[in-house]
């Protein structure tokens, strides 16, 4: 391992990232672990204090050039019978699949509710589509290694039939993920109109790394820099980073499709719509002392299940998605039990996981997503051409439609979400659902087994035992806010709730798996900043547990991150 160290500190310099914003500490949350352990709301407050730092960046950006020019080239991509493609990794990438879900579901209701209308519009249903690293396959479970590849995103981009009139918007928290470059690179190759959202200076990334340099400063790519500072949790992009990616992204595309449907005389008028202060508007509400408290006793509601090694089963409908993304990202961000397939009598199962009580498995998807399922059939052959490691070679990842449905995420019975000591199950709706009674029939017979059950609303006043957050989330086309509101009480509760459970130092995500190489460099840094030793010391100590680790496995799934620090820490 030694050698592997030197390797990484050497040879990957282009994976050493400790110099941008969203992978540094935010001072606001320093003490983020303290702040909980001394009164949950407290640490519930310094976690939204952080998404005010969202609103700022986001004002300016509505207002710039390059803003209103995404807008207007995916209307007339649209109007002229090419395609809106979205493309991203991790929580990006689960990001741009649920950006083209609230596309497709809204004229799948649309059909159902006012079928003239629909008749006018129906062309426009199937033009907006997502490309995510892995496939859809890594909604559930995360691909190992896949975004250090540039091929494997030109390769997802090509099978997406990206090509001249069409638009592409990439989204990178980071702005160096590789296999989003692939995509852009492609599509800019192809003669497409190329939009790259991050969210770190673009001078800074084109200064230190030559693949961001490489996209930042193509002629046919139009960059916006969603730059808005650290995360609340350390490198967890999943928070502020990818909610300003929404907002501005979801913001996009409604505007498009309200421009569509004025187009049509399907609406009155088209007037444009202030994004920012109805962004702000849902702030100000989350952080009432209604909504602090309701937030976190559901924190407290969680924090009691895990400690008695119990598990969480949330069952949801229009926000499945939204769900998806916070809790598949638990895994790799605290070192927690992936989602399992039905098959595996090996694996824990996970803490968390997420069902629907309305459809069976493979209905479910269909439902979920608008769609047919779009999953990567990629084979030896495929992987070689493309330059893959050895080890993806010779063992391609399981990712295929055939995969994917192992996960049962539908109202199918599932005995390992109630074999714990403790289990519940948490229904998550919106307050326009509430009066889904279909719906609540569903939960009722699928909760039955549970020895706990419960639910999460996020808008509206309810009252009734279930934990209800409310606030002020704007109506609208695609339910920009109301998905965003969605979003920001489950990136608060399940960081909230591993904070209290001490998977968190300081603001540190000290359990971080190191499944490719930037998780690699977080990890090593999260050690050095923690046990005060430089980079090439934390880096060697890091590869010494990973050695350690190969060679006797511990008996319960540890990080090697952790590990590391509590090694250091005793020595």
């Amino acid at each position: 391992m030694k050698s592997q160290a030197e390797n990484f500190i050497n040879n990957e310099k282009q994976f050493h990232l400790g110099f941008l914003p969203t992978e540094q500490s935010n001072p606001k949350t320093k003490k983020l672990d303290e702040a909980f352990a001394k009164n949950i709301s407290d640490g519930v407050r310094m976690l939204q204090s952080v998404d005010r730092d969202v609103l700022e960046m986001a004002e300016k950006i509505f207002g710039s050039k390059e803003y209103a020019s995404m807008c207007e080239n995916a209307f007339t991509a649209i109007l002229n019978g090419n395609k809106i493609v979205f493309s991203g990794c991790g929580a990006t990438g689960r990001l741009s699949i649920l950006l083209e879900s609230m596309w497709r579901k809204f004229f799948i209701k649309l059909k159902a509710e006012n079928p003239g209308a629909y008749a006018s519009v129906s062309e426009y249903e199937s033009r907006v589509f997502s490309i995510m690293t892995g496939g859809d396959y890594a909604l559930v479970r995360s691909v190992e290694s896949f975004e250090d590849y540039q091929e494997f995103g030109r390769q997802q981009a090509r099978e997406t039939g990206i090509e001249k009139g069409d638009v592409l918007i990439a989204i990178t928290e980071g702005g160096e993920t590789s296999s989003v470059i692939g995509t852009v690179k492609e599509a800019a190759e192809e003669g497409a109109k190329v939009f790259l959202l991050f969210n770190n200076p673009a001078k800074l990334l084109s200064e230190k790394l030559e693949r961001c340099r490489e996209a930042i400063e193509n002629q046919s790519v139009t960059v916006l820099d969603l730059h808005c500072g650290p995360m609340a949790l350390s490198g967890s992009t999943r928070m502020q980073a990818t909610t300003s990616e929404q907002l501005i992204a979801g913001a996009a595309l409604e505007t498009v499709l309200k421009k569509l449907l004025a187009e049509k005389k399907i609406s009155k008028s088209f007037a444009a719509e202030d994004y920012g202060a109805n962004f702000k508007k849902l702030l100000q509400s989350l952080e009432s002392e209604k909504a602090v408290s309701a937030i976190s006793s559901y924190i407290e509601f969680e924090e009691k299940i895990y400690r008695s090694e119990g598990l969480i089963s949330y069952y949801a409908d229009e926000y499945l998605l939204d769900i998806f993304t916070d809790t598949t990202e638990r895994a790799p961000t605290f070192m927690l039990p992936p989602f399992k397939k039905k098959d595996d009598d090996i694996s824990p199962p996970s803490w968390a996981f997420v069902k629907t009580p309305l459809h069976s498995t493979e209905k479910a998807w269909h439902e979920i997503l608008g769609r047919k399922l779009r999953c990567l059939e990629w084979n030896k052959e495929t992987y070689g051409k493309m330059g893959a490691s050895e080890k993806i070679i010779k063992n391609p990842p399981l990712v295929g439609e055939c995969d994917i449905l192992k996960f049962i995420i539908g109202n199918e019975k599932d005995p390992s979400r109630l074999s714990a000591n403790e289990n519940a199950a948490v229904f998550v709706l919106g307050a326009s659902e509430m009066n889904n009674a279909e719906f609540m029939k569903a939960f009722n017979e699928a909760s039955a087994g549970y020895r706990k059950k419960s639910g999460l609303i996020v808008g509206g006043f309810y009252k009734g035992g279930f934990f209800n957050v409310p606030c002020n989330a704007v109506k609208s086309p695609l339910s920009v806010m109301e998905h965003l509101a969605v979003k920001l009480v489950l990136n608060t509760v399940s960081t909230g709730t591993m904070v209290r459970l001490g998977k968190v130092t300081g603001n540190w995500m000290s359990c971080v798996e190191v499944t490719n190489k930037k998780l690699m460099d977080r990890g090593v840094r999260i050690i050095s900043e923690l046990c005060g030793v430089g980079y090439n010391e934390a880096c060697h100590a890091l590869h010494e547990t990973l050695e350690e680790f190969s060679a006797k496995p511990p008996s319960k799934k540890n990080s090697p991150v952790k590990h590391t620090v509590n090694k250091l820490k005793r020595g």
